[in-house]
């Protein structure tokens, strides 16, 4: 059974304390100190050292951190999850319409989180859910899990510092003008709503570019299939954006779109870019288009 993770490398370089070579892998003071009073171990060699041993020019490091604790709301539940990639660091899904990232009071035993848990339960990963990226319900695509807390700790900081970059593909109603650009406005929660975000001089600077694919005409309506790229990360970033510039997602109705063409919201997490925390590759991965999204750019006439 695979209750613990471990990182192992080669130190090259001039000598120096273990403690300042693990700090220069980014292992955070708080996974130090779980290692040393939560059943972790630093090894050196095959041996068992502390953070004060000299470690010199080729000595094999393995840092091996302890069990980590489940979280007892977090109910394990096994149905479909369809995963993308897969290492002893990362996990990446293919998120469906419909399916929340986290559970909610009206999914409080479904949700993606949810799902993960069962997979962990069901490979024996005694590991929480390390949710990098997250998706709104209705949003299909790429979602990215560490499947430890070093992973997690530093994609996080990856993420803070705009490392991974998210690429998404939407249908629009209307033709963006212009057609490729850029939309710099604040972002702020709508009075008397929990869940309905607007433009706001008092909100928080978001920023949102995007790239003009192919438009289309469905009947007397016509649309823009776009890409877009996320500088910021607001709640509804993409959907308040683009329906500010007169641009709703199809599906949107909350932001102002149609429900004629499909029942949700045309977006999808199409793609993501980041390195990879632990062996330090440069990793890119695509999301396959879904069913009802493909619907959508096959019945249309190119404009």
């Amino acid at each position: 059974m695979k209750t613990n993770f471990s990182y192992q490398f080669l130190h090259a370089g001039e000598d120096t304390y273990l403690r300042e070579v693990i700090k220069m892998h980014g292992i955070s003071k708080r996974a130090l100190t779980a290692i040393k009073y939560s059943g972790g171990k630093l090894v050196v060699n095959g041996e068992e050292k502390t953070v004060r041993t000299i470690i010199r020019d080729g000595d094999q490091i393995e840092v091996i951190f302890p069990e980590e604790e489940l979280s007892d709301g977090l109910i394990p539940v096994q149905k479909e999850l369809t995963i993308l990639y897969e290492d002893d660091h990362i996990l990446i899904v293919n998120k469906p319409s419909g399916l929340p990232a986290i559970p909610s009071k009206d999914h409080p035993n479904d949700s993606l989180a949810n799902r993960i848990a069962g997979y962990n339960k069901q490979q024996n990963y005694k590991t929480t859910v390390h949710m990098v990226t997250r998706l709104d319900k209705d949003t299909t695509g790429l979602v990215l899990i560490a499947k430890h807390r070093h992973a997690h700790h530093l994609l996080s900081e990856a993420m803070q510092r705009g490392a991974i970059q998210k690429r998404y593909r939407a249908v629009v109603e209307g033709i963006p003008i212009p057609l490729s650009g850029e939309i710099t406005a604040k972002i702020g929660r709508e009075d008397h709503s929990i869940i309905k975000r607007c433009i706001s001089d008092d909100g928080k600077t978001a920023r949102t570019s995007y790239d003009f694919i192919r438009t289309f005409r469905v009947e007397t309506q016509d649309y823009a299939y776009v890409e877009l790229y996320l500088w910021t990360g607001r709640t509804h970033q993409i959907r308040v954006h683009m329906a500010h510039i007169g641009c709703p997602l199809a599906g949107d109705d909350l932001y102002g779109g149609s429900l004629r063409l499909i029942p949700r919201h045309a977006l999808h997490a199409h793609s993501l870019s980041f390195t990879h925390p632990i062996t330090r590759t440069d990793f890119v991965i695509e999301c396959p288009l879904p069913d009802d999204f493909t619907h959508i750019l096959e019945r249309g006439h190119v404009l």
